[in-house]
C-alpha cells in the first residue's frame, strides 16, 4: 500500500552492469522522522540515497517528490526542499567553515536575489545548531573529523530544507565522535521536524537512534518497520547472512546485536 509521504522512490531501478544495483524498489520515507537504511555491502544504499537526489539517474521508474516526478521538477525549486550530504565530500582548500556554510544558500539565491538578511540568520542558526559558531572561521583542513562532519551538515541545514539525506555520515569518525555526531542528527530531526534519511553500516548504532529502518538486499526492500520489527535474529540471518543473538539494550531498550 503506498503511503502518503512527500519523498518516494517508485519501483526504480539502476543498473550500471548485471546484475541490477537497484531492482524495481520501492520505498517510501516517513515524514518527519528518522530513517537508517542498512544492507550488506553493494545491495545499493548509497545508489538508493543517491537517487532520491537526483544526483542518480534511474532506468526505469521514479522519484517522486511532493506528488511530482523529481525528474521533471526544476532544479532550484527541488534544492529548497530536499538536501544531500554525500559520502566523504570535498572543499577548496582553506575554505573557512563559514564560507562552506555560506553555500548552502546557493539554492535561495539569484541574479535579482542576492545576499539577505534570511541568509545570514540561516547561516548563524546552522551554526548554532551544530556546535560550531566558534569554529566559522577556522579553515575546515584545521578540524578534527567530526567538526569536519558538523560543518558540512551545518551547509545543508543552511540549505532549509525540509529532508535532509545523509550518506555515511560517521565514516572514518571514532565511536564517541558517531554517537555525538547521531545525537545531533536526532535533536535536529526532532526540534525542527526535518525528514531525515540516511545511510549506516552500525546495525546497533541504527537500531538506537533510527524511528524507522529499511533493509537493503540485492537491490530490493527486503522489509521495513521499526527497529523492533527489523532488526531480528531472522532478519540479519536472511540480509547479512549473519548468525547473531538479539538482545535487548539495558540502557535504551533497543535492539541490540551480537554476532555468533
Amino acid at each position: 500500500m503506498t503511503r502518503a509521504t512527500r519523498l518516494m522512490a517508485k519501483d526504480i531501478s539502476v543498473a550500471f552492469a548485471k546484475p541490477a544495483v537497484l531492482d524495481e524498489l520501492f520505498v517510501c520515507i516517513p515524514d518527519g522522522k528518522l530513517t537508517v537504511i542498512v544492507g550488506p555491502n553493494a545491495c545499493g544504499k548509497s545508489t538508493l540515497l543517491r537517487a532520491l537526489a537526483r544526483l542518480q539517474p534511474v532506468g526505469t521508474g521514479q522519484v517522486i517528490l511532493d506528488g511530482k516526478s523529481i525528474h521533471k521538477q526544476n532544479s532550484r525549486s527541488v534544492a529548497r526542499r530536499l538536501a544531500i550530504l554525500p559520502q566523504m565530500p570535498t572543499a577548496p582548500e582553506g575554505l573557512s567553515v563559514r564560507d562552506l556554510v555560506i553555500r548552502g544558500r546557493t539554492p535561495h539565491q539569484s541574479a535579482l536575489r542576492q545576499w539577505s538578511k534570511d541568509d545570514a540568520k540561516a547561516v548563524a542558526l546552522a551554526l548554532e545548531q551544530t556546535g560550531m559558531t566558534q569554529n566559522a572561521c577556522r579553515p575546515l583542513e584545521a578540524l578534527s573529523g567530526g567538526q569536519r562532519q558538523r560543518a558540512w551538515i551545518a551547509m545543508a541545514l543552511a540549505q532549509n530544507t525540509d529532508i535532509l539525506l545523509l550518506d555515511e555520515p560517521t565514516t572514518y569518525l571514532d565511536l564517541p565522535h558517531q554517537i555525538e555526531l547521531l545525537t545531533l542528527v536526532q535533536n535536529l530531526n526532532r526540534e525542527t521536524g526535518r525528514t531525515v534519511a540516511m545511510v549506516l553500516h552500525d546495525i546497533n548504532l541504527a537500531a538506537r537512534f533510527a524511528d524507522h529502518v529499511v533493509a537493503l538486499k540485492n537491490g530490493r526492500v527486503h522489509c521495513e518497520g521499526s527497529p523492533t520489527e527489523v532488526i531480528t535474529e531472522k532478519t540479519l540471518g536472511e540480509v547479512f547472512s549473519l548468525p547473531c543473538s538479539v538482545i535487548a539494550d539495558p540502557i535504551h531498550g533497543t535492539p541490540h546485536v551480537i554476532p555468533a
